[in-house]
């Protein structure tokens, strides 16, 4: 009988980690213990940073890491460490900075060679067995470096130097040195007409990745100043995505990007920020255009996300999921040949299937020329004239082959689905799916929301509200406990492992999470006008101006410093995220969040210091064009004065308050909010500080007719009682804004 050994990745929290726990390498995680080891045996360090979801990672694992022969080499002359870049971002951020520093490469798997203090000296991203694709083999990068160490230490140490250097100046900023203005919004539409695909959609040649912060920007200065060429930009890009193979054509969500510029053949992995930020896109964009194309993408996504990232028992949105079952396929899984379409189709189902897409004996796939991705070649139409049928019956036969194409792919072995649940991504999922609820009157989407943020609330968060201040959720049950003892409040960055046998590991969470939880809290107030939310979100965002905002020159570290001030490797370099890649940055996030928390509270110092952050960047934004996407939504919202809409009705249901309601939500604006409240509701003691100054006092309140209210700046507009008035009375205040 064969006993396995394991490696000590056994005892890891991460699915990345524990998928190589069998291999013959004497893997560490990345802590004291193997920089100890480094350091008492003079060994350099051989640091693997990737993802479960990364196929490229795996296929680097069973090439060289399941080799005997290379574990002999790493085992001999190294200390070996493994880190999942979505557990540890901010360790992957800077080693991705020296890696490219060094070798003009990034990605994963990220490959880095680092001195025994952490110092990284060499490194790329996949490496061969053999020598190829214009790479040398593993085995002789890892005897070169090895020897290096050993026989030009002296140049190993100066070359470890240099790279520092270079981390340190990848998102440095030194501190306020520009005004906030317009002349952003302009770069960055600049920058996105310059590199737009017309024939396409998208930005560039391939791959081509979403830029959804971008595109959001757009969508909105669209719906604003009614720009034709904008608008253009828009529905080019998002029709060719959602008709291309980018987007999964049976069971709906996108995968992560596409690896040609006409976005058919995708890299076959889906990740839940990917489809919360797309979510968004396509909402913005129904609001913006009216095209009902958009709307049903939006409620395909949010199908794709419920079926498959959702953990519908207790709440929560899963991290991702693989492109690949293995390493001898590629998106498999997910394509199709014509024989396999053929067999479980009816002759007629076929016809219009292998015309809607393209389905052909000779595919798309490199490694299986007869595997197709479906994506939208003929439309209807042109199928109905060329098989002379009714549109409606090419419908029927198209919806009934998906149906049953779907029902076949689901008897394949399926990729593996990583249940990890980490509070910045859940807290992009529970915005966007509130967004598409308000929008698209969803309301099994809007209660799963707020079941995960209930849930990322209750085992993520270690604050300080009282039991009282929690209670007050309203219509949904308050099992977030509060440690009153634990100091200071803290965030976490994971609230579950997918693996079960996984010991929970308290990650400490990073700006990313918090900012994104507070924006994800203030969401949920609106949606529900619990006043709980309002105050967790205050509470979080306090929480984050004392962990990470730089009283001296502006702006928002993205990590805390060690507690002891020992920080292993890099982890001492201060990074200030600006650049939207490929979740939207945390700095521009944290404005955001401070800029809303002052729209409810009238503390000037949320705005202050936004602007301290926006003005640490603006003499540079510029510069990063469509990456700076995200920026450009802050600085519009802190340009361009908050419109709130409340509806006050009776109860929260009922004609004419529902009338009030779609109209104000139908309006798509960034510094736009809407709140729907019952009259019993508005006194002082339920509402935020700024809201319980004005609604109270409102004339209208005792009549029982239901109204909404509009304001803007500090001052409110009179009541109206009807829907048309509110969109003309909405129209002129968002239209007044505009630049």
């Amino acid at each position: 009988m064969t006993t396995t050994i394991l490696n000590s990745l056994a005892r890891a929290s991460s699915a990345y980690l524990r998928s190589a726990m069998h291999q013959p390498i004497q893997w560490h995680e990345w802590g004291e213990e193997a920089f100890a080891a480094a350091q008492r045996e003079n060994k350099p360090m051989l640091l693997d940073i990737g993802a479960v979801w990364c196929h490229w990672c795996h296929v680097m694992d069973r090439e060289s890491y399941e080799d005997p022969e290379v574990a002999a080499i790493v085992n001999e002359h190294f200390i070996a460490m493994k880190v999942d870049r979505d557990e540890r971002p901010d360790i992957d951020s800077r080693y991705q900075a020296a890696v490219s520093a060094v070798s003009g490469q990034g990605g994963w798997p990220l490959t880095a060679f680092l001195t025994p203090d952490g110092k990284p000296f060499y490194g790329g991203t996949y490496f061969p067995p053999v020598d190829g694709y214009g790479r040398p083999s593993f085995k002789r990068v890892l005897l070169s470096i090895a020897n290096a160490y050993k026989e030009k230490n002296g140049d190993v140490v100066e070359q470890a130097k240099m790279v520092e250097s270079a981390i340190a100046q990848a998102e440095s900023f030194s501190g306020r040195d520009g005004r906030v203005s317009y002349n952003i919004i302009a770069a960055i539409e600049k920058s996105a007409l310059k590199m737009f695909d017309p024939q396409h959609g998208g930005f560039g040649q391939a791959p081509k990745f979403p830029h959804s912060s971008a595109v959001d920007l757009l969508i909105e200065r669209y719906a604003r100043t009614g720009d034709e060429t904008l608008r253009n930009l828009i529905v080019t890009t998002l029709e060719h995505m959602a008709n291309g193979g980018v987007y999964d054509q049976l069971a709906g969500g996108f995968h992560r990007y596409s690896v040609d510029e006409r976005w058919v053949v995708p890299h076959f992995e889906k990740m839940c920020y990917d489809n919360s930020e797309l979510l968004k896109n396509y909402v913005h964009a129904y609001q913006a255009t009216g095209s009902e194309f958009f709307a049903s993408v939006a409620r395909d996504i949010i199908r794709w996300m419920d079926e498959w990232l959702s953990d519908r028992e207790r709440g929560g949105f899963y991290a991702s999921q693989d492109a690949d079952i293995s390493m001898d396929d590629d998106g498999d899984y997910f394509t199709w040949t014509l024989a396999e379409t053929r067999a479980v189709l009816t002759e007629e189902e076929a016809q219009v299937a292998v015309l809607h897409y393209d389905i052909n004996e000779v595919g798309e796939m490199h490694h299986n020329p007869a595997k197709n991705v479906l994506y939208v070649r003929a439309p209807i139409e042109e199928i109905a004239r060329r098989m002379s049928l009714r549109v409606d019956r090419v419908k029927e036969l198209l919806e009934s082959a998906k149906k049953k194409m779907y029902a076949a792919r689901l008897k394949r072995p399926t990729p593996y689905v990583d249940k990890t649940v980490y509070v910045g991504w859940n807290s992009m999922c529970v915005s966007a799916y509130l967004e598409a609820a308000k929008v698209l009157g969803l309301e099994d989407a809007r209660h799963f929301a707020l079941r995960s943020l209930d849930r990322v609330l209750a085992d993520g968060w270690r604050g300080h509200l009282t039991d009282a201040e929690t209670k007050q959720a309203g219509e949904l049950p308050a099992y977030t406990q509060v440690d009153s003892q634990q100091t200071p409040s803290t965030l976490l960055h994971v609230v579950a492992y997918s693996d079960p046998k996984a010991e929970r590991r308290a990650v400490c969470g990073l700006l990313d999470d918090y900012a994104a939880t507070v924006i994800a809290c203030l969401d949920a107030y609106e949606a529900t006008s619990a006043l709980s939310y309002f105050k967790f979100a205050r509470a979080i965002g306090d929480a984050m101006i004392a962990k990470f905002f730089d009283a001296t020159s502006g702006g928002f570290f993205d990590a805390e410093p060690a507690a002891d001030g020992k920080s292993l490797g890099v982890l001492a370099t201060r990074r200030k995220p600006l650049q939207d890649s490929p979740t939207p940055a945390g700095n521009p996030m944290a404005a955001i969040a401070l800029l809303r928390l002052h729209h409810y509270t009238e503390e000037e110092a949320y705005r202050d210091k936004a602007e301290q952050t926006l003005e640490a960047f603006a003499s540079v934004a510029e510069q990063f064009g469509i990456f700076a996407g995200t920026y450009g939504i802050a600085v519009v919202q802190f340009l361009e004065s908050p419109v709130q809409v409340v509806v006050v009705a009776e109860s929260k249901a009922g004609g004419t308050a529902d009338a009030l309601a779609t109209v104000a939500a139908s309006a798509f604006a960034f510094n736009k909010t809407v709140l729907r409240l019952a009259s019993n509701q508005v006194v002082a003691a339920n509402l935020p500080p700024a809201l319980a100054d004005t609604l109270p006092n409102l004339p209208q309140l005792s009549s029982g007719e239901a109204f909404a209210v509009l304001c803007s700046g500090s001052a409110c507009q009179p009541p109206v009682t009807s829907a048309a008035e509110l969109q003309r009375v909405l129209d002129s205040g968002l239209k007044r804004q505009s630049r």
